[in-house]
């Protein structure tokens, strides 16, 4: 099994959730386990809004970028915005803080068994 899907979006929450449900229709007809499937959407919703938000500062002019491999053993997740990109230490997140900004990332990388961020591009991989 080998599957690839690539796209962009303006960086308005609102068309982003209709972008990451055609996504999850598409996936559904190739990945049919239901938990993996929960988890994908919740990566997609994170890092999608994640690149709206912080990285694009929700500018509409600027873009989130998706690429979605499904492979036999695992899927890719990758997005990447317009904004300048960050230098992300999870060990730093405390959640006693109450922060706002941070959880997401620590989510998908608890819900991701390989988790990479190289400036303003993130990379979740999870095995099925």
């Amino acid at each position: 099994m080998s599957f690839k899907l690539c796209g962009s979006v303006c960086s308005d929450l609102y068309i982003i959730k209709d972008f990451i449900e055609d996504v999850i229709k598409k996936l559904n007809k190739i990945v049919k386990d239901e938990t993996t499937m929960f988890e994908v959407k919740l990566i997609l919703n994170e890092l999608m809004a994640n690149g709206a938000i912080h990285g694009n500062a929700y500018d509409r002019e600027k873009s989130v970028n998706l690429s979605v491999e499904v492979f036999e053993s695992f899927i890719k997740i990758e997005v990447t915005d317009e904004g300048e990109g960050f230098e992300c230490d999870l060990r730093a997140y405390n959640p006693l803080d109450l922060k706002c900004s941070g959880r997401g990332l620590i989510i998908v990388n608890g819900l991701s068994d390989e988790f990479y961020v190289k400036k303003n591009k993130i990379v979740s991989v999870k095995y099925l």
